[in-house]
């Protein structure tokens, strides 16, 4: 159960070996493109290089030579043959909802490709808040792969200069891997009879909710209460959200946090989470600590980002990427979303969604859609004067001047 509720990243790197990977955006773009064009032009007579003196043939020395050359030919396919034999070695970063589903493709994925290429993939696996991953990435992690919670965070490391601009052309589905929606947890035989958006704004409805600064599971919560009372003008979405935020009673650093602050200590009347988080928890814990959740309409689709990391591939060998690329494009198969269903996502394949029981959502909408492009999201939103930012500024003032009067 310990390692179910708590989510320790599974890379351990010290900071000498992240700055290699600290190269000027320029830098790391031009290495690329030279490395492209290096490893596509042909070679030619051994690649190119003058022979040694003597070694034209018929002059005296040329046993000599041949020798030389000889000698240094089998030392370089020596080489080769064990740089072929060396694992290629991928890094995973993704968000703490997903450790189940990707500790299973990622092993699938090494059996399927080691048997169509001959080569050995092993991986690092890193779980965390979305945010803070996208931070670390940002900060010199040397993934090669980033599994995000949201597009937004995949677009930070993008303006950071490590991912190309056109990251969501790489993959199908603009490089979306798997969704979700909100759900509602309540507690046993919902004592406080909560049923819908409406009831979280109740004066007697304790909320657990993560924290949008660092969890990507609270900014998707927070667009879709937005969304609840949007079509009634900004006033009245302000009011309404800043009421549930009233509610809540402490922000956890992730989805699972927000889990473990719920199920195992017990705390508020409502947990607002993920879909899948709800599903997959459900899963794994006593059936005597299972809990009901209501996945209510008007609802938000949580897409969720798949992307490799250009600037950390750039210095490596051609099929170091040629390995998270493939990795990239098997998660769309049916076999891997399959896994993915298995731990309550939503995918494409309709009958994966109704093998697993996942309910139908009227009234869903997307946030590119409804509230306008990623960037102006975030600065409408997530910036220091976005509309989160201010509400959660006004929300932590008022309790922390109650908290004081009360002493």
């Amino acid at each position: 159960m310990a390692m179910l509720w708590r989510h320790a990243a599974l890379v351990v790197l010290s900071a000498p070996a992240c700055l290699p990977f600290l190269r000027p955006s320029a830098a790391w773009a031009a290495a690329a493109t030279a490395a492209a064009s290096a490893s596509a032009a042909p070679q030619l007579g051994g690649g190119g290089s003058a022979p040694p003196s003597g070694s034209s043939g018929g002059g005296s020395g040329g046993g000599g030579g041949d020798g030389w050359q000889l000698s240094q030919r089998r030392a370089q396919e020596v080489a080769q043959l064990a740089e072929s034999r060396r694992p290629i070695l991928l890094t995973l970063v993704s968000f703490a909802v997903t450790r189940k589903a990707y500790g299973k493709i990622t092993k699938m994925f090494i059996r399927e490709y080691e048997e169509q290429t001959g080569r050995t993939v092993r991986f690092r696996l890193s779980f965390g808040g979305s945010g803070t991953q996208a931070r670390a990435v940002i900060d010199g992690l040397p993934a090669e792969i980033a599994a995000l919670a949201l597009p937004l965070d995949t677009i930070k490391i993008a303006d950071a200069g490590l991912i190309r601009q056109d990251w969501p052309a790489a993959f199908p589905n603009n490089s979306i891997v798997c969704e979700s929606v909100c759900a509602i947890v309540v507690r046993a035989g919902n004592p406080k009879n909560i049923r819908s958006w409406e009831d979280l704004a109740r004066d007697d409805v304790a909320v657990i909710t993560a924290n949008p600064k660092t969890a990507g599971v609270a900014r998707w919560i927070f667009l879709a209460l937005w969304g609840v009372k949007l079509s009634t003008g900004k006033k009245a979405a302000t009011k309404y959200v800043t009421k549930v935020f009233d509610q809540v009673v402490v922000q956890p650093r992730d989805a699972r946090e927000a889990s473990d602050v719920f199920y195992r200590q017990g705390m508020g009347d409502a947990l607002l989470t993920y879909e899948n988080e709800a599903y997959f928890t459900n899963l794994v814990v006593p059936e005597k600590d299972r809990l009901p959740y209501i996945v209510p309409d008007n609802n938000i689709r949580i897409q969720c980002p798949i992307s490799v990391i250009d600037h950390n591939l750039a210095p490596q060998a051609p099929e170091v990427r040629e390995a998270a690329t493939a990795f990239c494009q098997y998660l769309y198969t049916k076999e891997a979303q399959r896994e993915f269903a298995a731990c309550g996502f939503r995918t494409p394949y309709k009958e994966l969604q109704e093998e697993f029981g996942l309910p139908g959502v009227k009234g869903l909408w997307t946030a590119e859609k409804r509230l306008g492009g990623w960037k102006d999201i975030q600065r409408d939103f997530f910036d220091d004067q976005g509309i989160c930012s201010e509400i959660l500024r006004d929300v932590g003032a008022r309790k922390l001047a109650l908290r004081l009067a009360q002493k």
